[in-house]
């Protein structure tokens, strides 16, 4: 066995040896954005880790930003179900691989995607409306108006 790790020049494939990197790489089946021992630079991830969701609260409604760079609107759904759940899915698809083309970094992901928010009770489910502009998606929900209670003077006698 080995005591010098594989990367430092020592024997590769021992499976007694602990520093050998070429037994098994625990992550390679996680859809992480790269994984050290990835066999094809062109692995497709199967999700985007990386979605970036902001949700914001203001006094009149609750906003959703999402960084979607280089998806069309056709390619994102936005759908409420019935208890309250805000669901924010798509697809981003692989590029064609050219069989002359010499890839030196793959870093963005591909695949499909899915972000999902319980909604508070304040939340006008029937008037959720979404836009797309410039690879950001933002979804408004407006908020049902709090009633303030009214306040009635009574007069004081006596």
């Amino acid at each position: 066995m080995s005591l010098i790790p594989s990367w430092f020049g020592g024997r590769r494939g021992d499976a007694s040896d602990p520093f050998s990197l070429d037994l098994w790489d625990p992550f390679k089946d996680f859809p992480f954005p790269s994984s050290s021992l990835s066999a094809s630079p062109l692995r497709g991830n199967s999700a985007f880790v990386n979605t970036r969701i902001d949700w914001r609260e203001t006094p009149e409604a609750h906003l959703f930003k999402v960084d979607l760079p280089g998806l069309k609107k056709e390619e994102v759904k936005v759908e409420i179900e019935d208890d309250r759940v805000l669901q924010i899915s798509g697809e981003r698809k692989v590029e064609k691989e050219d069989k002359n083309d010499k890839w030196h970094r793959v870093e963005r992901s591909s695949g499909k995607f899915m972000r999902r928010f319980r909604l508070p009770e304040n939340a006008k489910m029937d008037q959720v409306k979404a836009s797309m502009e410039n690879g950001v998606l933002t979804v408004t929900v407006p908020k049902v108006e709090e009633k303030k209670p009214e306040v009635k003077a009574i007069q004081i006698s006596g």
